[in-house]
C-alpha cells in the first residue's frame, strides 16, 4: 500500500472578478500549499473502496460522497479497464474550512492511480477528471504555488516563492463555500480600483512579497463573516501579534493566517494563540 500527502491549499490572495452566466464565479488567486496535509493511501484491487480514519474522519461526511471516490470514477471513465482498489485516508485537515482538503485528497487519488497506470499528472484524461471532480481539484494535482483564475480551472505556471512561514487558524466552526457566495455582494468589491494587480515574483524575496501580501485582500472575507462572525475574531486577533507581516483567510474561510519571515517567529506565535484559544485549530507551517 502506497501512501501520498494532500497538502492543504492556502489562497494567500482572491479576488473575484465576476459572475459567470451559469452563476459560478470568476475568481483570480495567488495560492501557495503548506506543510499540513490528510494521508492517502492505495492498494489495487478489484473493487472501489474507501476507509476515512484519522481526528477529522467523524467529520468527512458520507462516503459514497467522498471527492476521492468521485475522482477515481471520473478517471475510470476516461479510462474503461483502468484497475481500481482500496483508498485509505487519514484525514487531518478541518472541513469546509478554506483549505482544499477535500480537492486535495481527490487530487492525492488521480496521483496514486495515474502512477499505477503508468500516467503523467499531466495526461489529458487525468486532468479531465480533476476538473469533473471539483473547482480545486486541478490545483492540487501539481501541489505548487501560482496563480490561478476562472473557477479555478485556468493554471499559471509555478511559482517558487521566498521562504515563508505562518500559523494557520480555524475557530472550529465549517463554512460551506455555497453559504458564503450566497450572500456574497460582488458589488461591494468590484469598485476597488488600488488593489495590487500582480505579485512581484521574478527576483522577489521574502520581504517583498510579504509586503505586496499585506496589501492584498480576500474578497470572500466579508461574506464568510457574516456567515460564521468568529472569523473576524480570529483576524482581529492575528493582526495584533507584534511580529506578523500579513494576515488573511483562505478561500470561502473559516482558517485564517499570519505569515511570518522566519520559522521561530511563527512558531512562537502558535504556542500563544493555541494557548489563549484552546479551542481553536492552531498550527505552524511553511508556505511553498
Amino acid at each position: 500500500m502506497r501512501w501520498l500527502r494532500a497538502p492543504a491549499k492556502i489562497n494567500l490572495t482572491l479576488r473575484v472578478i465576476g459572475r459567470r452566466t451559469d452563476g459560478y464565479h470568476e475568481v483570480e488567486s495567488l495560492v501557495g500549499f503548506a506543510g499540513l496535509f490528510d494521508w492517502l493511501a492505495f492498494e489495487p484491487g478489484d473493487d472501489l473502496i474507501l476507509e476515512v480514519l484519522g481526528p477529522r474522519a467523524d467529520e468527512a461526511g458520507p462516503i459514497h460522497e467522498n471527492l476521492v471516490l468521485r475522482a477515481a470514477r471520473s478517471l475510470a471513465t476516461h479510462m474503461p479497464g483502468l484497475r481500481l482498489g482500496r483508498f485509505r485516508l487519514i484525514k487531518r485537515l478541518p472541513i469546509a474550512a478554506g483549505l482544499g482538503g477535500g480537492s486535495a485528497d481527490a487530487a492525492a487519488a488521480l496521483r496514486l492511480l495515474a502512477d499505477e497506470a503508468g500516467l503523467r499528472v499531466e495526461d489529458p484524461r487525468v486532468r479531465a477528471s480533476a476538473q469533473a471532480t471539483g473547482a480545486d481539484v486541478l490545483a492540487c494535482l501539481s501541489p505548487q504555488a501560482r496563480v490561478i483564475r476562472g473557477i479555478g480551472d485556468k493554471l499559471g505556471p509555478a511559482i517558487r516563492l521566498p521562504n515563508i512561514f505562518a500559523i494557520l487558524v480555524n475557530p472550529q466552526v465549517q463554512v460551506p463555500t455555497p453559504k458564503v457566495f450566497a450572500v456574497f455582494d460582488l458589488a461591494s468589491v468590484s469598485t476597488i480600483e488600488s488593489r495590487p494587480r500582480s505579485l512581484p515574483i521574478a527576483g522577489s524575496g521574502a520581504t517583498a512579497v510579504l509586503d505586496f501580501l499585506s496589501h492584498s485582500r480576500n474578497d470572500l472575507e466579508t461574506a464568510a463573516i457574516r456567515v460564521a462572525p468568529a472569523i473576524a475574531t480570529v483576524l482581529k486577533r492575528l493582526s495584533q501579534i507584534p511580529e506578523v507581516k500579513a494576515t488573511g483567510m483562505s478561500g470561502s474561510g473559516a482558517t485564517c493566517f499570519a505569515l511570518f519571515a522566519d520559522r521561530r517567529r511563527a512558531a512562537g506565535a502558535r504556542r500563544v494563540i493555541a494557548a489563549e484559544h484552546p479551542g481553536w485549530w492552531v498550527e505552524a507551517t511553511d508556505i511553498h
